[in-house]
């Protein structure tokens, strides 16, 4: 499933318009996204939940070359599924 694919279920279960629909989705990703890079968890219940992982710098290795190198600090997002969305895929498969 993609964006699109979720615009048009919007569309398609609740009567939106496309364009409607579309600014929905878009609003419930630029949300979580704007929690996200100030540094806030979003949580869904029965989902799961997103929240971001700060890494100190470290040397790493370049692989093609073997050389050294300084892996900058960054921040990554990381999501964990819930309870209920990881009893619902493994009773699907059961």
């Amino acid at each position: 499933m993609n964006k699109g694919d979720l615009i048009d279920a919007l569309k398609r279960k609740n009567g939106f318009t496309r364009e409607k629909a579309e600014q929905v989705i878009d609003l419930f990703f630029g949300e979580m996204a704007h929690a996200l890079v100030h540094g806030d968890r979003v949580e869904i219940r029965g989902f799961g939940s997103i929240f971001v992982k700060a890494y100190g710098s470290y040397r790493g290795r370049n692989p093609k070359t073997g050389e050294s190198v300084t892996v900058k600090a960054k921040r990554l997002p990381f999501f964990r599924c819930g309870k209920e969305l990881k009893e619902r895929v493994d009773r699907f498969n059961n």
